[in-house]
């Protein structure tokens, strides 16, 4: 017996229809999933974890809906820190559940309409109008859109019948303050739904997998779920499938015909821009990744000069959904050579075929790195392809010790943020706007959460009534005493919201930090195309060619928040900037070039041993040794 027997016929002939057999994931997690038990999967790009979690979900409600059909009610929650993930999963759930239908139909067995909807800041109001009155079976959503819902009338009645929560990409917000209000947001669904909600979590790469597991499943009985390290209570409510992140890839660095220096040249810069049209003609369709979004935009300029205008466009954070979406699909089509990313493609998002990657600069984290390559080859049994090419001398070192990383198979560390009382106060004030709680009892339930309940850290009951003290009496600023948001009772040890505090929950929730970016706005059709950085906006006037998604525009006028611009058909732009924007080195990378830069050192004694170290046992090409 297979584990593919276990599901429904309708399920299990659609998944042998569509693939050769399940992957070592799917063998490992279904079971766990079907039993009911909290599951972490670690598995390397491509690997189909993201079908490892949603099968089981889906036979789960073919079963009830083929018995007694389905009543109009949420049951899977599926969270991705990306909007575009989460639209691009909508998009593969509908071929799954096209084709379930057609074998339930050959089976002679009733229809089941699984109806799955996204819900995100991009959602149209006619959209969460249609949730508001027929709920979708599988709700695909963000965790910031999740605290929204959890803080409306709506949205707690719809999502008080989750069964199966499902967190995609863990690893990108386990590490930061998304990741604590993520936490928080799963206890207060946990309360409305239940018991009985089922936590699954994905990630290609994370480490230390024990500590990604308790956070994902948080803490019971008002005792860390140590038992992930020692055997204990949480080991049973955790299942972790971890295949390991390594696989064989094809990493190479490309280094240019002239020596690198501590800044690139223009002439530099221009062999950078000729190896990768080289690369790009090459090969079918090339990912082309930096760190920054004026990069993108530069690079993208280049390589459209060398290939042209159709062939190339740049994807990043400060484009219109619209214009990231268009450039996902050219790709995935195989309208584009090439397309000129930052991290805004950086986790799971479904391109289609992608034969090489091209890194530019260092990543700064081996993560990253694994993350990146991984959109090539981004198949079951695909052989990621990837070339860095280093941009200065220091940049060489760091990408020499991040293929020694990968080598050595080390990930970086996570760093769970340590209870941020600024994300717990956000979760409070939104809590005590559904309505009454008891103050022993909503401390018992947030408290739960990992960054608040972890080993070595445990939310103090001092400092949780602090913080509702502070939301219960204001705090003084230099304008004046803040307005309470919440009444609280001292002598029954009740919280009870006060005039606007959902609204006000609703409106400055979140830990994404507010940019003063300026829309930029395409006449004649009004259409928000992106945005660019305030201080771009007001040094630039009526009359300016800038370039945003490889298109040239003209500035039109610059209003308050909002650049004004027509199409500039062609004509050479500028590249416009944004502030803030490079990652930081993780501690792991630079562990890794002490290694490098101490071994060489030991073996520089004339005899040619440090060539023969960096040849032979970091494998880089002999150029790029020398």
């Amino acid at each position: 017996m297979t584990v593919l027997d276990s599901f429904h016929p309708a399920v299990a002939n659609w998944f042998r229809r569509t693939f050769t057999a399940p992957t070592e994931p799917q063998v490992e997690a279904w079971p766990a999933i079907r039993s009911g038990s909290h599951v972490l999967i670690a598995a390397p790009t491509g690997s189909g974890k993201t079908l490892a979690a949603f099968l089981a979900a889906i036979d789960a409600l073919v079963r009830v809906g083929v018995q007694r059909g389905l009543k109009d009610e949420t049951s899977v929650v599926y969270v991705s820190p990306l909007k575009a993930l989460s639209n691009d999963i909508h998009k593969n759930l509908e071929e799954p559940l096209a084709g379930i239908r057609k074998e339930l139909a050959a089976l002679g067995l009733p229809d089941v309409d699984i109806r799955t909807l996204v819900r995100t800041g991009d959602t149209p109001q006619a959209d969460r109008e249609r949730m508001r009155r027929k709920p979708p079976h599988i709700l695909v959503t963000t965790p910031e859109s999740l605290y929204i819902l959890l803080t409306s009338e709506s949205g707690r009645k719809a999502l008080a019948t989750a069964r199966t929560v499902i967190v995609d990409e863990i690893h990108a917000l386990a590490p930061n303050k998304r990741g604590a209000h993520l936490a928080l947001s799963l206890e207060r669904l946990e309360h409305i739904a239940g018991e009985r909600l089922v936590r699954v979590g994905l990630s290609a790469t994370q480490k230390p997998i024990e500590e990604v597991a308790s956070f994902l499943v948080g803490a019971r009985d008002g005792q860390p779920a140590t038992g992930l390290f020692d055997g204990g209570e949480a080991a049973s409510r955790c299942t972790i499938v971890d295949t390991g992140h390594t696989r064989k890839r094809d990493l190479a660095l490309e280094v240019p015909e002239s020596p690198l220096e501590s800044v690139m040249s223009a002439d530099v810069w221009t062999q950078v821009y000729d190896r990768l049209t080289e690369l790009i003609k090459e090969h079918r369709s090339t990912l082309v990744f930096v760190n920054t979004r004026r990069l993108a935009e530069r690079v993208a300029r280049a390589l459209t000069e060398r290939l042209g205008q159709n062939e190339v466009t740049s994807h990043h954070g400060s484009l219109a959904r619209e214009q990231r979406l268009n450039a996902e699909q050219r790709l995935k089509r195989g309208e584009l050579k090439a397309l000129v990313a930052t991290s805004s493609l950086e986790l799971g998002i479904d391109i289609g075929h992608v034969d090489l990657v091209c890194q530019l600069g260092t990543p700064r984290a081996i993560s990253a790195l694994l993350q990146r390559v991984g959109r090539s080859g981004h198949a079951v049994g695909g052989l990621p392809k990837g070339r860095l090419f280093p941009l200065s001398r220091d940049d060489l070192i760091e990408c020499i010790a991040l293929l020694d990383a990968v080598r050595r198979g080390e990930l970086d560390r996570l760093r769970i943020p340590v209870e941020p009382l600024d994300v717990l106060a956000q979760q409070i004030a939104a809590e005590v706007a559904c309505g009454e709680w008891d103050e022993d009892a909503l401390y018992d339930c947030l408290r739960r959460a990992w960054p608040y309940r972890g080993p070595y850290r445990g939310l103090a009951r001092s400092r949780f009534d602090a913080v509702v003290q502070m939301l219960s009496e204001g705090y003084a600023t230099r304008r004046g005493r803040s307005r309470a948001v919440l009444h609280r009772d001292a002598v029954n040890r009740k919280l009870r919201p006060r005039d606007g505090l959902r609204l006000t929950a609703v409106t400055c929730g979140g830990t994404i930090p507010d940019t003063a970016d300026y829309s930029v706005v395409l006449a004649p059709q009004e259409q928000v195309i992106g945005t660019v950085n305030e201080d771009f906006a007001v040094e630039s006037m009526a009359g300016d060619i800038f370039q945003l998604g490889n298109t040239s525009y003209r500035i039109q006028r610059v209003e308050a928040g909002r650049v004004r611009v027509e199409d500039a058909e062609g004509l050479p732009p500028t590249i416009p900037f944004w502030l803030g924007e490079a990652p930081a080195r993780t501690d792991e990378v630079s562990a890794a070039v002490s290694r490098v830069r101490a071994d060489l050192e030991a073996k520089l004694d004339g005899s040619g041993a440090a060539l023969r170290y960096l040849v032979d046992e970091i494998g880089i090409a002999p150029e790029a040794a020398q």
